[in-house]
């Protein structure tokens, strides 16, 4: 199924490249109790990134924020505490906007909760990150960590 998830991902970026569409994707910078940050590796990826996605036609941000955290992590009781930044991202053909918050976790629990597009989950400490984190993630968390509020490229 992840080589299916990843034949479709594929087909996705090259539709993109032709078609250039604007999209809205929405991320969570989600912190536990103790400040470890909520990274996901998904089935149709390499690499590990802030949970989140795309915004549905018709949902509000915050509420795509919500969900993808319950499908990607199963975190139902997230606390948004405020925008990290907005962010420009070219990148698959798409003309995508991305808007990163700042949010926490009521426990310590975490999960893939869709095992067809997330291979894996857990939770890091910031200065501690797994090898295979994203570049742009790690720019995320270095501007929550320098305690600046972001935007512009992704």
């Amino acid at each position: 199924m992840a080589l299916l998830h990843r034949l479709l991902g594929k087909a996705a970026r090259i539709v993109w490249r032709v078609t250039r569409p604007r999209t809205i994707g929405v991320r969570a910078l989600l912190l536990s109790a103790d400040g470890r940050v909520a990274l996901v590796r998904h089935t149709y990826l390499d690499g590990w990134y802030l949970p989140g996605g795309g915004v549905k036609k018709g949902e509000a941000i915050l509420d795509a924020l919500h969900r993808e955290l319950a499908e990607e992590v199963a975190v139902r009781d997230a606390t948004v505490e405020r925008v990290l930044g907005v962010y420009h991202n070219r990148r698959e053909g798409k003309d995508d906007h991305v808007i990163v918050y700042v949010a926490r976790a009521a426990g310590d629990a975490l999960h893939g909760a869709d095992t067809l597009e997330v291979a894996e989950v857990g939770w890091f400490a910031v200065d501690a990150l797994p090898e295979g984190t994203t570049p742009a993630t790690r720019r995320r968390i270095a501007e929550f960590r320098g305690g600046a509020v972001g935007g512009g490229s992704w």
